[in-house]
């Protein structure tokens, strides 16, 4: 039997492992892989009274560049987008303070997953 885990199952459990650490700080799961025609949002969450919307990304080698470092200027202007839609979409939401959060998971091989979470990552 092959140990081998697809790049969705290494996604899905990368997002599992976020939900749980921002759940232990307190967040609350609002939408989880929300989809629309202008993207997904992996998780939106609400942090006392702000809606966070929170990309999670995942790298096996940190030596082809950092999962941070991979939400690059078009990936925030499509997760802004995103991040407008479901306001329009869940307008009861709208009302609130809004951020966007990343998640940054790097694990290979030899040693733990290592978590990094970056708050306020970016303006719109």
């Amino acid at each position: 039997m092959s140990e081998r885990i697809s790049t969705q199952q290494r996604g899905d459990a990368a997002e599992a492992l976020a939900r749980q650490h921002l759940e232990r700080h307190g967040l609350r799961l609002l939408a989880q892989n929300w989809r629309c025609r202008l993207g997904e949002l992996d998780l939106v969450m609400l942090d006392a009274d702000t809606v966070v919307f929170v990309e999670v990304r995942y790298r096996r080698y940190s030596a082809w560049g950092g999962a941070a470092e991979s939400v690059d200027a078009r990936k925030r202007e499509k997760l802004c987008r995103a991040a407008q839609h479901f306001l329009q979409q869940q307008s009861r939401w709208a009302k609130y303070p809004c951020r966007f959060d990343v998640i940054a998971i790097t694990a290979d091989s030899q040693a733990p997953a290592q978590l990094d979470w970056i708050q306020n990552a970016f303006d719109t």
